[in-house]
């Protein structure tokens, strides 16, 4: 039931209902999530993957979005460090798991180990002006949101669909040259098993086989003549069935040639995504590749790692900041640069 209700949050707001005390409720209230309000919850980016969160227990609002940003220019408030201090949690254990991912390979073959890194291969200036599409209209879902206006949303997150699904072919693409190029330096994959004896032709019936058949077909024939169409066709299926009986037997495999060895996962040449952490096989094709740029998992840490370079861009003070640091600095000097506790 909380997921369906988040899912309708999602789609028509939190207030749908025109509930007064979400209109009362202040971004500073306990029960609402600081985490949206900073700008991403994870429990909102691996929907439906094995890392699922689950429905967020807190409350989500644009509205409370907005007069949070409004107070965060005025100085009154910022959450982003709290969002700072999940988002690198997140990554550090996502770099833990390529990093056994890639030991994991290293281990059968050093060669597997070569990191193709996803993030340089696919970042063109195409993809890259998609990429600002994609925000561009995920600010105008927002607006669409807040304003109530349905239709205009859902008409906003389907060009957002569109858009993701042409940069991920287009990425694919490009990581599928990037592929072709390093398969050019592989050695052949080698043929594990023998090919299949030429398989001999069928054995002729006994003949006591052969006589049931010919007795079958005989019948059918009557039977056409006297226009029983059903029943000759029944007599036809039956000599068939006889036939069938002395078909070729087929050549038995010998599971005692099958090894560990034959199924390592280096006979795949596996890479790791340095964004995600997920395998992919240098044999990969593009449609294959597309679903996994397209995936949850992948576009989820896609969007911590643009996020977490935004929080760690350097801060412009303004003056009334500037003249503040200029007041401490200055108490820290005439102290002798003991200790000052700052508020």
């Amino acid at each position: 039931m909380d997921a369906i209700r988040k899912q309708l949050d999602v789609l028509m707001g939190a207030n749908r209902n025109g509930d007064v005390t979400e209109v009362d409720r202040k971004y500073s209230d306990r029960e609402v999530c600081r985490l949206y309000l900073a700008g991403l919850c994870p429990h909102d980016l691996f929907q439906l993957t094995k890392m699922d969160l689950g429905p967020c227990p807190k409350v989500h609002s644009l509205q409370l979005r907005k007069d949070y940003e409004e107070a965060k220019t005025k100085g009154m408030h910022n959450f982003d460090r709290d969002l700072e201090d999940l988002i690198e949690r997140l990554i550090v254990e996502c770099e833990r798991k390529i990093q056994r991912a890639l030991k994991r390979l290293e281990s059968e073959d050093a060669k597997a180990a070569i990191a193709i890194s996803v993030s340089e291969v696919t970042q063109t200036p195409e993809v890259l002006e998609l990429s600002k599409q994609i925000k561009e209209k995920l600010k105008e879902v927002d607006a669409f949101d807040l304003e109530g206006k349905t239709d205009n949303k859902i008409r906003a997150q389907e060009a957002v669909e569109e858009l993701r699904a042409k940069r991920a072919d287009k990425q694919a693409m490009l990581l599928l040259d990037a592929f072709n190029i390093d398969r050019a330096s592989l050695p052949q994959p080698h043929q594990i098993h023998p090919p299949l004896a030429p398989v001999p032709a069928p054995n002729p019936p006994d003949p006591r086989t052969q006589e049931m058949i010919n007795e079958k077909l005989k019948k059918a024939e009557d039977l056409g003549e006297q226009g029983l169409i059903d029943e000759a066709q029944r007599a036809l299926e039956e000599a068939e069935a006889l036939k069938k009986l002395c078909v070729r037997q087929e050549p038995s495999v010998d599971s005692s040639k099958y090894t560990a060895a034959d199924v390592r996962i280096t006979d795949q040449k596996l890479r790791v995504c340095d964004i995600c952490g997920a395998f992919l096989s240098v044999y990969d094709s593009d449609r294959r590749l597309a679903d996994h740029f397209g995936g949850k998992l992948h576009l989820g840490y896609m969007q911590i790692r643009e996020k977490l370079t935004e929080l760690q861009v350097p801060v412009m003070f303004d003056h009334s900041s500037i003249k503040k640091f200029s007041y401490i600095w200055h108490q820290v000097q005439n102290s002798g640069g003991g200790n000052l506790w700052l508020s």
